[in-house]
């Protein structure tokens, strides 16, 4: 059986204040996109696991996948054989984009509709929660407010069907952990809590209001370290964005447009996807 676990933004994305477990409560409204990766699980008549990939080089090891890892949670409470996944990668990685959550959360997916294993809509969350923050938005998949540490959802309405879509991605990793103690250190120096009213709220307003309204926390630490990606964000007004704003951590911006995107230059060098 074949999947296309998809890509995410966030729309908007407040860091409310760390928690007693070393973890962030957060604010953000998830946004799933059509930029897809490709997997595939059948079962391995040999009876040996595999997983293998292709497309983008997926670095470290293979066997702490986020598919690797869904399979072994799964494996360990339900009787599944063994299996062979391929995943193909097209969402870039450390960008902000929620690729290896997504394929995660639709391993678990696919893997109770191979084998008919008729989990809980509660259940397969559980798994996805285990997996990490962002997993569980993957399990329903449609657009939702995430609190908590992203996994407390709730649903929003929010219709973008009337607008492009352009994500742009510099050859740049943020690593989420490294972003967070950016944004820390930011808010210790100022020696004040970060602020804001509920996102909830901000979501809400005219699109035309989301530039000054509709922030992601993470841009002040991380734009000022990696100036690259703030000219992306500033090209994407340029070329006639309503709304331009870094995703998740970062490093990849996309922006909102009302007409359809004519003049990609200055984006040769990125990976960009037009949605």
């Amino acid at each position: 059986m074949i999947v296309f676990p998809n890509a995410k933004i966030n729309l908007g994305l407040k860091v409310v204040d760390k928690r007693p477990d070393g973890f962030h409560n957060i604010e953000t409204v998830f946004f799933p996109i059509g930029l897809c990766d490709i997997l595939e699980i059948i079962e391995a008549r040999d009876g040996i696991f595999s997983f293998q990939s292709s497309g983008l080089q997926i670095p470290g090891d293979p066997n702490d996948n986020l598919c690797v890892r869904a399979y072994n949670l799964v494996v360990k409470e339900a009787q599944i054989p063994p299996v062979r996944i391929h995943l193909h990668k097209i969402i870039p990685m450390g960008a902000g984009l929620g690729g290896g959550s997504s394929d995660g959360a639709f391993t678990i997916k696919l893997l109770n509709s191979l084998f008919s294993l008729e989990l809980s809509e509660e259940k397969l969350t559980g798994y996805a929660t285990r997996l990490g923050s962002d997993c569980a938005f993957f399990i329903r998949n449609q657009t939702a407010l995430g609190q908590g540490r992203g996994d407390q959802l709730s649903p929003v309405d929010i219709d973008l069907s009337d607008y492009k879509i352009v994500v742009v991605v510099p050859d740049v990793h943020v690593d989420t952990q490294e972003a967070y103690e950016w944004l820390d250190c930011h808010v210790n120096e100022q020696n004040r809590s970060v602020q804001f009213n509920p996102l909830s709220a901000n979501v809400s307003f005219p699109m035309n209001l989301w530039k000054d309204e509709l922030v992601n926390d993470f841009e002040l630490p991380v734009l000022s370290r990696h100036p690259e990606i703030r000219t992306i964000k500033e090209l994407l007004y340029r070329k006639g964005a309503v709304y331009a704003s870094m995703t998740g951590s970062g490093a990849a911006v996309y922006g909102l447009f009302k007409d359809n995107l004519t003049d990609s230059s200055g984006f040769e060098n990125y990976f960009y996807w037009i949605g």
